[in-house]
C-alpha cells in the first residue's frame, strides 16, 4: 500500500522533530567545526580539510554518541532500554576510537615509512608508494574532549528543542 501525501508529510514532520537525532547531529557538527578552530589556535594555521575529516581534536564520533545518549536520558529516562542501549553503544564507540582506530593510524604511519623506504630501494622498479591515511583514531584526550562537548551539546540542544 502506498503512503498518502499526508502520511509522507507527517513522517517528515516526525523526522524533523526528532530531538535525539538533532542532538546527535549537533554534537557531530559542533566537533567538526571546532577541529579547524582548535588547529588554528594551537598550530597558527587554518585547515579547511579538518571540517570533513575523521580523527583529531575533539572526537566527533564521541561527541555525537554522547549527545545522543544525553538526549535519550533526558527524553526517555535513565531506566529506559533505549538509554541502556545508547550507553553501551557510546562506550563501544569511544573504545573503538581510542584503541582499534588509533592503533590502525599508528600502523598506517609505519606502513607509509616502509613504503617510502621500498620506493627508495626500487627507484626504477614497478613499486610506487601510496600513503595511507594516518589520522583515523583518537587519543584519550581527544575522546575526553568529545565527551565533554557531547554532554554540553546534548543537554543544550535537548533543552532548546523541548522548550521550543
Amino acid at each position: 500500500m502506498l503512503a498518502s501525501k499526508d502520511d509522507k508529510l507527517m513522517g517528515m514532520q516526525e523526522l524533523l522533530g526528532n530531538i535525539v537525532l538533532w542532538a546527535a547531529v549537533s554534537g557531530l557538527v559542533s566537533a567538526q567545526i571546532l577541529k579547524p578552530i582548535i588547529h588554528l589556535v594551537l598550530r597558527r594555521g587554518w585547515d579547511w580539510h579538518l571540517l570533513l575529516t575523521t580523527g583529531g581534536m575533539p572526537s566527533s564520533h564521541t561527541s555525537a554518541v554522547i549527545a545522543m545518549t544525553v538526549s535519550i536520558a533526558m527524553t526517555e529516562g535513565l531506566s529506559s532500554p533505549l538509554f541502556a542501549f545508547a550507553v553501551i553503544f557510546s562506550l563501544i564507540t569511544m573504545s573503538d576510537a581510542t584503541n582499534v582506530r588509533y592503533e590502525t593510524g599508528k600502523q598506517a604511519e609505519l606502513l607509509n615509512q616502509w613504503s617510502e623506504l621500498l620506493s627508495e630501494i626500487h627507484k626504477n622498479g614497478p613499486f610506487s608508494p601510496q600513503n595511507l591515511k594516518t589520522m583515523i583514531g583518537h587519543s584519550g584526550l581527544q575522546v575526553a574532549a568529545g565527551l565533554v562537548l557531547g554532554l554540553a551539546v546534548g543537554t543544550a540542544s535537548t533543552l532548546l528543542m523541548t522548550n521550543a
